[in-house]
């Protein structure tokens, strides 16, 4: 990381500020250790091989996984500090659609959010306008494509109006014009959205470079290397950090 880089972050507030967190599912260690800091404002994107901890990492920062979860829902150690006045909305893979329209699928999410239904219904629209689903805001709302849902779930996260964007994965499903598409969205929100921190797992790594500011590997529940996109895609950099990660990233570890 440059002087300059470091000195900007160090700028930053603190969104999130994990020490020591471990999950444990029965048996299982889907976490160990993690100490994290994610300024206001980054990019972060989690890689690394299924079943290395990233959705369960996402889950314990979106409150999913406490301190007073049971076994099933996954145990939790360690302790979590976050921003005052932190909102958060997540997005997952495949997103749930309840069965009504898609506009009411919106408005919905504004109304709980402490909106007046006719406020709550105005700001749907201009949500669904955002991600091009005017045309389809009267059809119900498990009748659209698989890209259209997703860009569905953006609208009914935005309108509650998160200052934390977390999604797991959402264009794994996806064929590549929706990919695009919602990709787009991503980058659009943080953009737009003065001070928006986005969190994210992914797969791919041409979308991490085109959206991340940092780049988080996770192995074995391990968070092996955290550094700035640029940083971790240098390959001696990386090598210097954590040669597992260089490995993966040069596709030796699957």
């Amino acid at each position: 990381m440059s002087a300059a880089a470091s000195a900007d972050r160090s700028a930053k507030l603190v969104q999130f500020k994990l020490h020591d967190i471990n999950v444990h599912f029965g048996s299982q260690h889907a976490l160990h250790g993690i100490h994290l800091e994610i300024a206001k404002g980054d990019r972060l994107a989690l890689i690394g091989a299924n079943g290395s901890g990233k959705s369960t990492l996402l889950r314990v920062l979106h409150g999913l996984i406490t301190l007073t979860s049971n076994k099933a829902s996954g145990r939790l150690t360690g302790l979590i500090e976050t921003l005052p006045e932190t909102r958060q909305a997540m997005l997952f893979q495949r997103p749930h659609m309840l069965r009504m329209s898609v506009l009411n699928n919106v408005t919905l999410a504004a109304w709980l959010a402490g909106q007046s239904w006719s406020n709550a219904k105005q700001l749907a629209m201009i949500q669904l306008n955002h991600v091009g689903l005017l045309e389809p805001a009267r059809r119900q709302a498990n009748t659209l494509s698989q890209g259209q849902q997703q860009r569905l779930a953006f609208a009914r996260a935005r309108v509650t109006q998160p200052n934390v964007l977390i999604l797991d994965e959402p264009t794994a499903s996806l064929d590549p014009g929706s990919k695009r598409e919602v990709e787009g969205l991503m980058h659009a929100f943080a953009e737009e959205d003065n001070g928006l921190t986005l969190i994210f797992a992914s797969h791919n790594l041409g979308q991490v470079k085109r959206l991340a500011t940092h780049v988080a590997y996770l192995e074995y529940g391990n968070l092996l290397a955290c550094l700035p996109v640029d940083d971790f895609f240098d390959e001696e950099r990386l090598k210097a950090v954590s040669m597992q990660a260089q490995k993966f990233l040069k596709g030796d570890l699957f």
